[in-house]
């Protein structure tokens, strides 16, 4: 266990940090997840702009990283665009 007071304060924040971060990880997984369950061009059309705003935000506030992010837009636009 920590012995000094910022170490105990470091260890909180970092709970609160990771507890943040997975949630947003999990909701963008969710996203993820519908998203590529659509069928429609028109609708996904629709959605692609949020969830590529949605993971622009999380790639930004160090959630995923940059890299990640651009692969899993250029996956989502691959797959709308594969839509007919």
């Amino acid at each position: 266990m920590a012995n000094h007071k910022s170490a105990l304060k470091r260890i909180r924040q970092n709970n609160k940090r990771r507890l943040h971060n997975r949630y947003y990880a999990r909701t963008m997984r969710n996203a993820l997840k519908s998203f590529r369950s659509l069928t429609d061009k028109k609708e996904a059309e629709e959605k692609l702009s949020q969830v590529v705003s949605f993971i622009d935000r999380l790639a930004k506030k160090n959630v995923i990283h940059k890299n990640k992010a651009s692969n899993l837009k250029s996956k989502l636009m691959k797959q709308a665009n594969s839509l007919s």
